[in-house]
């Protein structure tokens, strides 16, 4: 706990002892292989590249680099099996994915310290939501396997093909299991690319696919960075794409799909807003803008990185907030009391300081909570600014770290106003006791998705996606199946 020489309450003496995961039940090979039909299968070029610990800059394993030539296979691999696997029942289906959920939860420890290892989020996040919540989205569509004539009725659904699957570095299992589910659910066969700064539990989950003994080139995993990425999407022979990742990105892929027969998901940036009422309980906010902005270190698309606080509890809200900041423990990820734990990446790194560097340019007024941050890895402290305003490139522009840009407002078409104001529109936030003041609000703010007293809650079962630059489709829920499947005339 870190002292506040402005807040006696929290001036206590007292310290947290450490609390460590221990690492000695967990497995990463010194290298790994690209997993192409069915097999560990070395590059063609015998090219591989090093995925490190960001909190300590420890090399934990070497990951094959894939080629154009290894994308090929990859993606001919699953064109051949779609053949079979598209023929399958769907009860049939359901009992692999299914036994691929269950071999998760058996490994469920293991997989979240190498989460945290190779990310560098919390183990408490890793532990509580990242595992669980990958596994139950194999539950979830595992049971939607035989029952997609319930799922879209009068209609006959068919898979389409091979999808192709990219995935970003701030949810690495979690982001595939929401990729690939509802794919095998509906009858597609799947090439999927992590990112190259985390690979691990997506080579992990490999082992666990193989050992649930799915069918040869049903799911093919391959590793690389943007180029590797671009192939798979260039390739003729791909039918679906999904992307999680930056906006620049997402464009990328949408204009070099265009004219094509392929069908795409994309899931792009944000720049949530949540927004604090005076008839809010304050206390329970306050524990929200913290989950919002500071969770998995802000590296979270939907992130509630804009906070609009109504003007009349403006003060006891920032001074809460800071409290609160005070409190927050930053470092190790594998200890059990960790709140922050390391940025992603050096690149990460050096972005959002710049943009911490460009809010103070333009006039913000900068808080950050006293804390000693570790000599060795990539941190950064918990960092909120106050006197911006709309033209503010913090305010406008996603930074994807641990920085919070605070505005007051004073009337509800105000604030609508100022959250609409900007190219996203992946989430907001709505802190009320007032029913009728949310469903205004839902009505109205331009977001995929709009939680009420709450923050970054997910669930298989309920759709999520975005507005504008925030991309386009939804993963999760019925509307996840929709994306895997045509119908018939």
């Amino acid at each position: 706990m870190q002292k506040d020489k402005n807040n006696p309450v929290f001036n206590a003496t007292w310290t947290y002892a450490d609390a460590p995961e221990s690492t000695n039940h967990i497995q990463i090979k010194k290298r790994y292989h690209l997993y192409i039909n069915g097999a560990f299968t070395e590059p063609v070029q015998k090219s591989y590249f090093d995925t490190t610990n960001p909190a300590t800059q420890e090399i934990l394993a070497e990951v094959g680099n894939a080629t154009n030539q290894d994308v090929d296979k990859a993606v001919q691999s699953a064109k051949k099996a779609f053949k079979s696997w598209s023929k399958l029942s769907g009860k049939e289906r359901g009992k692999y994915i299914f036994r691929i959920a269950r071999l998760l939860q058996e490994r469920a420890r293991e997989f979240a310290v190498i989460e945290s290892l190779d990310g560098g989020k919390p183990i408490r996040e890793s532990r509580d939501i990242d595992i669980p919540l990958a596994a139950n989205h194999f539950f979830y569509y595992a049971g939607w396997a035989d029952k997609l004539e319930y799922a879209f009725p009068n209609r006959k659904p068919k898979p389409i093909g091979v999808a192709a699957q990219i995935i970003p570095w701030n949810f690495p299992l979690l982001m595939a299991a929401w990729k690939i589910a509802p794919a095998l659910a509906t009858g597609n066969t799947v090439v999927l690319k992590p990112a190259e700064t985390t690979p691990l539990t997506a080579l992990k989950l490999a082992e666990i696919i193989h050992e649930s003994g799915l069918p040869k080139g049903v799911v093919n995993i391959i590793t690389g960075a943007g180029e590797t990425g671009a192939a798979l999407v260039n390739h003729p022979d791909v039918n679906k794409i999904a992307f999680t990742g930056s906006t620049n990105v997402g464009k990328y892929i949408q204009k070099a799909t265009a004219g094509s027969s392929k069908k795409l998901t994309l899931e792009l940036g944000g720049k949530g807003a949540n927004i604090i009422f005076e008839d809010a309980a304050i206390d329970q906010a306050v524990e929200g803008i913290v989950n919002a902005i500071f969770f998995n270190q802000g590296h979270v698309c939907c992130a509630g990185s804009r906070l609009f606080v109504q003007e009349s509890v403006a003060a006891i809200v920032i001074e809460k907030l800071k409290q609160r900041m005070q409190t927050l423990i930053i470092g190790n990820p594998l200890d059990k009391n960790t709140d922050i734990g390391a940025i992603n990446s050096k690149k990460q790194l050096k972005t959002i300081k710049n943009y911490i560097k460009i809010g103070l340019e333009e006039g913000g007024e900068i808080y950050q909570p006293t804390c000693n941050l570790p000599k060795n890895g990539n941190w950064c402290a918990p960092t909120l600014f106050l006197n911006v305003s709309q033209s503010h490139r913090i305010v406008q522009e996603e930074i994807f770290g641990p920085v919070l840009a605070i505005q007051t407002f004073r009337t509800i078409d105000e604030v609508i106003e100022k959250a609409n104001n900007t190219p996203y529109g992946l989430s907001a936030g709505v802190w009320t006791q007032k029913g009728s003041k949310i469903f205004q609000l839902t009505q109205k703010l331009n977001a995929g998705v709009v939680w009420a007293n709450t923050f970054n809650k997910f669930d298989p079962s309920s759709p999520f996606g975005g507005y504008k630059e925030s991309g386009m489709g939804r993963e999760g829920g019925l509307h996840g199946l929709k994306a895997y499947i045509k119908f018939e005339e």
